[in-house]
């Protein structure tokens, strides 16, 4: 790769880490309607915990697939935390966990610590790509839909590893490609690029690509499970929720936001997205340093 491709390319990443921090601030609060919790990811149907039809009983089982996996660590961070919605889930169940997270968002970082008050959590604004944590800092670190920001980068995955403690696990719940961007149809193409510029992500990683970059970082013990069909039922709220959205919105008489529009969007062609199995899939993997 040229400097001038390396050049263009860390202007782009630049970029899209002030849209997406700009974006975060502006459409958080649009998250509220899709859970009071502020979970802002997809949820995981357990048929026997989970009620297909009650929205936050998925997301906040997605939550503790995640927790499960992390095992007994107890330092952890939560890498692009958002509102802290997760970090509340884990320290709800568990009062022995201490959890740091990470956001660009200003507006995150200081709503989130509100709703953290009284719990061993804090969320500290900054890059998951550069933080400023010492090296092994925690026993766990965890990603639920956050990577795919900076496109499921190496930066990204080095840095988690950078921070972990040797034998500690990373858990990364998200979206991915099955298969190199060139690879994919025109419809599969449409709705990736609505997708990334919907929800200002660089770009989604591939799966055979990012198991390579894990193993070449050093991790070890790399799972890779396929759970789309798990995440379907939740991502099948998505037209109800954008409905029920904008009739809220039209009912009290505010106008939607320009983030709350490129929300909207985002959220359409994820549905879009996932239907096309052949093309997308949604991953947890967990692996250890």
């Amino acid at each position: 790769m040229t400097t001038t491709s390396l050049n263009k390319d860390q202007l782009f990443h630049e970029e899209n880490t002030i849209e997406t921090a700009n974006f975060y601030n502006e459409a958080t609060e649009d998250y509220e309607f899709w859970s009071p919790d502020f979970n802002m990811h997809f949820g995981y149907y357990n048929p026997l915990r989970t009620n297909p039809f009650r929205r936050d009983s998925m997301l906040n089982e997605m939550n503790r697939q995640i927790f499960t996996r992390l095992g007994d660590a107890k330092n952890l961070c939560d890498l692009g935390c958002g509102m802290g919605g997760t970090i509340r889930y884990g320290l709800r169940k568990n009062t022995k966990l201490k959890i740091t997270g990470i956001t660009l968002s200003d507006f995150q970082a200081t709503e989130g610590n509100k709703l953290l008050n009284g719990y061993n959590g804090h969320i500290t604004i900054g890059d998951y790509n550069h933080t400023r944590f010492a090296n092994d800092s925690f026993d766990g670190a965890l990603a639920i839909e956050s990577f795919c920001h900076s496109g499921h980068s190496e930066e990204s995955f080095k840095e988690a590893y950078r921070i972990l403690k040797p034998g500690a696990k990373l858990v990364i719940a998200d979206a991915f490609l099955k298969k190199d961007f060139s690879e994919l149809c025109i419809g599969g193409s449409y709705c990736y690029k609505g997708l990334c510029d919907g929800w200002s992500l660089e770009k989604l990683g591939n799966i055979p690509a990012v198991k390579k970059m894990l193993k070449d970082i050093g991790f070890k013990n790399i799972s890779i499970e396929d759970v789309s069909f798990r995440v379907a039922p939740s991502v099948l709220h998505v037209p109800f929720a954008i409905t029920g959205f904008i009739l809220r919105k039209l009912l009290k008489g505010e106008a939607l936001k320009p983030q709350s529009l490129q929300n909207l969007k985002g959220s359409l062609f994820a549905l879009l997205s996932g239907v096309q199995m052949n093309n997308f899939g949604y991953y947890i993997i967990s692996c250890t340093k």
